[in-house]
């Protein structure tokens, strides 16, 4: 699937349906029953309920969703809040969002060293915020603020940083986050099946007030956010739309994140109020997906959350939506290539829209044999297409989707999509694909709900909605029974010219926001302090929990095919899907070809299809295929149903043998590279960690820069791609093979796959050498708000001892909410909204290690923040707590990791690659348990301690201080065709 339709999958099965059905075939018998558990708890289950889902309410409302699954100790946490944005007061947007935020701060007891004299600070600068927010005069105002400044330097003796970060940090937890969205705030949290009773200590604390603490400094870190924001061209052209769908509904009228000027102005009291009135036990659900016991769990839980009080919410209704009586335009400007959406406004989750809808979105666009894939994807009519659909309480919609080829305009892109949606209403599809559609969505949902975060996420949706378990259980099934000419009259009186347009333009957005740097004072963080509570915390048992290594030796067995393959394979004892990859063990360092044929096959036919008979033969048995090719290895990749397995192979030996190369296809393939180097040169995360990270490292003779031009493409023979992907037969290759019957498939590949007798060894690969670092800044110029900034120095060649301490050093140091430079960069100095470090093994031996650094900020941040992570990278602050709640964290998080299914497998491979054999998990877990922060101390001083960096910068040239970068190199600006070596663009004729 493509990203856009994978992300779609995950939105539309999230909200539908579990993971551990067994087959595909309808389950009529699905209804929901109230049972007794042997505490005397009550609680709701639905038969025939594939994720098992005991749904327990307490006696003060609080909604509780218990899911089982033991494929590893983990549970998957989440607690939600059935409030969002959409809740904000017109006067303080971003309110929901920014609240999220504060909850992380603790309470009375968690992160304070004396609340009695922190709590009367507090409340002056409470005090000192309303003043803040109602002052017009913008000397006064600026007055007000530098009090805030002062009496939030004073409160900070008395707080503690981050002490919830390290509490949950220290159970091994992972993911350990937050979202806010239109209707939902959300708490995230996977933490090891042996920690509930320390995870639900820390939560219920955290939920049973609100006291907001080193406020000012994460106000700083939200507005990093919201420049992000105006940094992202995918964001604002997203809001375009929604403000044409919803005029007067919070939807359209106010962004999540809120307005600049809100965010400048907030109200403590405003904030407050909002978490008093909607962060109430009968307006939350606590989800808990993994290895537990569903009747001490929910007994804890009722302990820990029972003693919240009730508290009647009002939810905000708002005014229904004015018709759309015609097409409605918005226009958004930005770097980033140009785009079209195309939205149509829907009713919303669990209506019978939403069935329909989703099935004319699959219909249009499923990644396979959709009428846009088909149409405008496969021939090659536009850049890119796609559609999608979002379904909230109050409405949803429906959007088309797509990039335009070169001297292609979006008007015509518009009306190829519109096109394909005529068809829709026309009825000019196949019938079969109605089935072809749910069978495929079931496949999907057997795929994503084998973990325990899907699962989870389901229950999420279905709560947030006010969505019965039992009918999100049946959505699959009833769209099963839709037929075609309900989706064809369903089409044609809702899809007509009520749509809103929203055109994504190549320009200078007039609409950015710029803001002075505040000048905030570092605030004490407190390190190595810790409260009470923290004290008791620590006090607390946990059952033991042992960590599992695998024995590659045994769990990957081998068999020989009757042609002579090795196949090596894992079984899946879950479900009847299987993957079955043939890998062949070069890539595109031993011949730059091989990724364009492999690319190129995707657009051709044979003797006996077309290229879309192709595709929906693919799609009526339910197998997908690929065929890819990365710098040491290609692959051709089938996976599905299990039962097709055979004629899956049947199929790609088919096209294998007989594609039929076609110049018209090529010349489209080459102007659609063009255009793709075109628009990947313009998004400024691809530069920043793609084209300056590769040219830090190994300057001007890197695989990035190793292309074909534009004038070498074309002069490539078509007939010549398609003999190297059929001359792939005659070199060696092994197969893996992921399912649940090792014979039947043995018996396929056998019958099907084409061997030649004697197998070819493979060509030498090409050797890409990265050079020393140090003493160099390179800088791209991009027209954005922030600036981001990546340091990078040149380690020794990868040593797998070094990996234990490697683990530790990041999660004390750089990564994660509770580490020393999340700390100091953004909790202390407000000087970024991201900023994280680590120390990076490489991924083959004999490669080097590398330091790595981040730092997004305001281009007048950028002076500061650079001098306070150089600082860092130099002098590595020593708090003896926080190390030992690193260790922790790094040794729970090793026993409860498992390696399972087909990932047993693939992490063989890339362990292979470092030159080991064997799992080394255990010498890693045996070293970290006798590391001492003395140790850490020396691997920090021989790894990253005066290390020579290369400092790779992205942001507008006008708003850089260039004097501030010059002291820690030669700076040197990089043109992003000369970064990718891609020639000046000319025009290209389709």
């Amino acid at each position: 699937m493509n990203a856009i339709k994978l992300l779609v999958t995950l939105i539309v099965i999230t909200s539908v349906l579990g993971c551990k059905q067994n087959n595909l075939e309808n389950t009529t018998d699905i209804v929901t029953q109230t049972k007794e558990d042997a505490n005397g708890f009550s609680y709701e289950s639905v038969t025939n309920d594939p994720t098992g889902l005991r749904l327990y309410t307490l006696d003060n409302g609080l909604k509780v969703y218990l899911g089982k699954n033991e494929d590893e100790p983990k549970i998957q946490t989440l607690i939600a809040v059935r409030a969002g944005s959409t809740y904000d007061p017109e006067d303080n947007t971003g309110l929901a969002h920014y609240l999220e935020h504060m909850v992380f701060k603790g309470t009375d007891e968690i992160g304070t060293q004396n609340w009695q004299k922190e709590k009367q600070l507090i409340s002056k600068i409470s005090e000192l915020y309303e003043q803040h927010k109602n002052e017009k005069d913008p000397i006064t105002k600026q007055a007000i603020y530098k009090d805030i400044d002062s009496v939030s330097q004073e409160a900070s003796k008395y707080s503690i940083a981050n002490e919830y970060d390290k509490m949950i940090s220290s159970l091994g937890a992972e993911n350990t986050n937050a979202f806010t969205s239109t209707e939902e705030t959300v708490y995230i949290s996977k933490i090891p099946s042996n920690e509930i009773d320390k995870w639900l200590k820390v939560e219920s604390e955290r939920f049973s007030q609100l006291v907001l603490r080193l406020f000012h400094t994460e106000l700083e870190a939200v507005y990093e956010e919201f420049n992000r924001g105006q940094d992202s061209d995918g964001r604002k052209h997203y809001a375009a739309v929604l403000e044409g769908l919803f005029p007067n509904h919070p939807y359209g009228t106010q962004s999540t994140i809120g307005t600049s000027e809100h965010l400048k102005n907030p109200s403590m009291v405003a904030i407050n109020n909002y978490f008093d009135t909607y962060y109430v036990p009968n307006n939350m659900a606590v989800i808990m997906v993994g290895d537990l016991d569903f009747e001490e769990t929910i007994k804890k839980i009722n302990s820990a959350f029972g003693t919240f009080k009730y508290k009647e919410v009002n939810h905000p209704t708002f005014p229904e939506q004015p018709e759309i009586g015609e097409p409605i335009e918005k226009v958004v400007y930005g770097p980033t290539t140009e785009s079209v959406y195309v939205a149509f406004r829907t009713k919303g989750v669990g209506s019978k829209d939403e069935q329909i809808v989703t099935l004319i979105d699959y219909i249009l666009a499923n990644s396979a044999a959709g009428l846009i894939d088909l149409d405008l994807n496969q021939q090659q009519k536009v850049q890119r297409a796609s559609s999608f659909t979002n379904f909230d309480n109050d409405y949803g919609m429906h959007i088309l989707y797509g990039i335009p080829k070169a001297e292609q305009s979006l008007d015509e892109v518009k009306s190829l999509l519109l096109g394909e949606l005529e068809k829709v209403k026309q009825g000019k599809f196949d019938e079969w694909l109605i089935d072809a559609v749910v069978n495929d969505l079931k496949k999907s949902r057997i795929q994503q709900y084998e973990n325990n975060s899907a699962t989870a996420y389901a229950y999420l949706d279905a709560f947030i909605g006010k969505q019965d378990w039992e009918k999100r259980l049946k959505f699959l099934n009833e769209l099963k029974s839709i037929t075609k000419q309900e989706l064809v009259e369903f089409a044609n009186s809702h899809y007509k010219n009520n749509y809103v347009v929203a055109f994504k333009k190549q320009g200078k957005d007039s609409t950015t926001v710029k803001v002075e740097n505040p000048n905030i004072t570092p605030i004490q963080v407190n390190r190595n302090k810790q409260s009470q509570f923290l004290t008791d915390f620590n006090t607390m048992d946990s059952p033991t929990l042992k960590p599992q290594f695998v024995d590659y030796s045994k769990a990957i067995k081998t068999q020989k095919t009757a042609n002579g393959l090795d196949l090596q394979f894992v079984l899946n004892e879950s479900n009847e899907l299987f993957t079955l990859n043939i890998i062949f063990d070069m890539g595109s360092n031993h011949d730059k070809e091989l990724s364009l044929a492999a690319g190129y096959l995707d657009f051709l036919g044979t003797d006996k299809y077309t290229p879309k008979e192709l595709k929906k033969e693919f799609y009526k048995i339910g197998v997908d295929y690929s065929v890819y090719t990365q710098n040491d290895k290609t692959y051709i990749s089938l996976s599905g149903l299990g039962e097709n397995l055979e004629k899956g192979l049947e199929l790609i030996q088919h096209l294998w043998d007989n594609a039929i190369p076609n110049q018209e296809a090529y010349d489209k393939y080459v102007e659609s590279i063009a255009k793709n180097r075109e628009d990947k040169k313009m998004e400024k995360r691809n530069i920043l960690f793609n084209g300056l990270m590769n040219f830090g490292k190994y300057g001007e003779d890197s695989r990035l820069r190793d292309i074909y031009s534009i004038k070498e493409l074309q002069n490539i023979k078509p007939s010549d791609l398609v003999q190297k992907v059929k001359d792939l037969q005659d070199f060696k290759h092994r197969i893996f093979y992921y399912g649940n019957d090792v014979e039947t498939a043995n018996s396929a590949i056998s019958n099907q796959l084409q061997i030649a007798d004697t197998l070819k060894e493979y060509p030498d690969p090409k050797d890409y050498n990265e050079k020393d670092t140090g003493g160099r800044v390179y800088f791209t110029n991009y027209d954005m708000t922030q600036t981001e900034i990546v340091f990078i120095a040149k380690g020794e060649e990868f040593d797998a001892k070094k990996m234990a301490a490697t683990n530790l050093f990041n999660t004390y140091f750089g990564s994660g909410l509770s580490s020393i430079v999340f700390q100091d960069i953004r909790e202390s100095k407000a000087l970024a909204y991201s900023a994280f470090s680590s120390y990076q093994n490489a991924s083959e031996k004999g490669e080097p290690n590398y330091v790595m650094a981040y730092i997004g900020t305001q281009a007048n941040k950028m002076p500061e923040a650079v001098e306070a992570m150089m600082d860092l990278m130099s002098n590595m602050p020593e708090a003896k707590d926080q190390f030992q709640a690193a260790k922790e964290a790094t040794l729970k998080k090793i026993a409860a990791n498992r390696i399972t299914k087909a990932d047993i497998f693939w992490t063989y491979e890339s362990i292979k690659k470092r030159g080991l054999s064997k799992d080394n998990r255990q010498e890693m877990y045996n070293a970290v348990l006798e590391m001492t922060l003395n140790d850490l101390s020396n691997f920090f001083e021989e790894n990253i301690k005066g290390e020579n960096y290369n400092i790779l910068v992205i942001g507008n040239k006008n708003e850089i201080n260039f004097e501030a970068l010059s002291k820690y190199g030669e700076i040197i600006e990089l043109d992003r065709n000369y970064l990718f070596n891609y020639e000046v663009p000319t025009p290209i004729k389709n």
